[in-house]
């Protein structure tokens, strides 16, 4: 006769405790290998957003805080998921375990969603103007001075202002204001694209002009070294 004891109606025998907390272990160990992908998930959406290789050197270039902490925050979800993956399946172990894949999933989150904020302000340029296009025709006593302002990635309620003014050949102002002041705003993609078109009269002891396009809140020296630095751009007359 066989020592096996059989259950009466053919039921199976009740799982034995360790069974029970291996199986939840098991499920545990699914979630750390899921958060194991979590850098190649954060990685996927800033891409998806637009946040392409060149974008994120211009974003490291510029010290974006966002690219770091998510980064980060992906690199301590992944830890949190090979630790709980190394924590042996008991009692107190599920217990540890569950506790490491809450913090992992914690720093999951955060990764994606700092992602999604340092993909929409990398992409999404950085709002410091540019000067192009620049050309000075006419007679000295007549001239008139043309040029592009370009912007992208501009704040909607920030604005960038553009002077003019005509200087020594030490960079010095001729006069104490400008001849040419103006205040652009972005529209709704937060651009900025004018073509400006100003006559000039050259005062005596000119030597060129300098033009200035300072963010709002930026710094107004040229040679400033700051992320919100003015775009100058200076034009010897003929």
């Amino acid at each position: 006769m066989s020592g096996v004891k059989q259950l009466s109606g053919g039921q199976e025998p009740a799982p034995t405790f360790d069974e029970i907390q291996a199986a939840v272990g098991k499920r545990l160990d699914d979630v750390a290998k899921i958060l194991a992908g979590a850098l190649v998930t954060v990685a996927g959406v800033m891409t998806t957003l637009g946040l392409t290789s060149d974008v994120v050197f211009v974003a490291l270039n510029n010290e974006s805080w966002p690219i770091y902490v998510a980064s980060l925050c992906a690199i301590l979800a992944i830890v949190c998921s090979i630790v709980a993956l190394l924590i042996h399946p008991t009692r107190r172990g599920n217990l540890w375990e569950t506790a490491v894949l809450v913090l992992g999933v914690i720093f999951y989150m955060v990764a994606l969603s700092v992602a999604v904020v340092g993909a929409s302000k990398a992409a999404g340029g950085n709002g410091r103007p540019t000067i192009t296009d620049v050309t000075l025709a006419g007679p000295r006593s007549d001239m008139r001075l043309s040029f592009n302002v370009l912007a992208d990635g501009v704040d909607t309620w920030a604005s960038v202002n553009v002077y003019a003014n005509a200087v020594t050949a030490g960079g010095d102002p001729i006069e104490s204001r400008d001849f040419y002041n103006s205040t652009l705003r972005p529209n709704d993609r937060g651009e900025i694209e004018q073509r400006i078109s100003v006559p000039f009269s050259a005062p005596q002891g000119t030597w060129g002009i300098q033009i200035s396009a300072v963010t709002a809140g930026g710094a107004k020296e040229c040679e400033s070294r700051s992320t919100r630095g003015p775009t100058c751009a200076v034009i010897e007359l003929p």
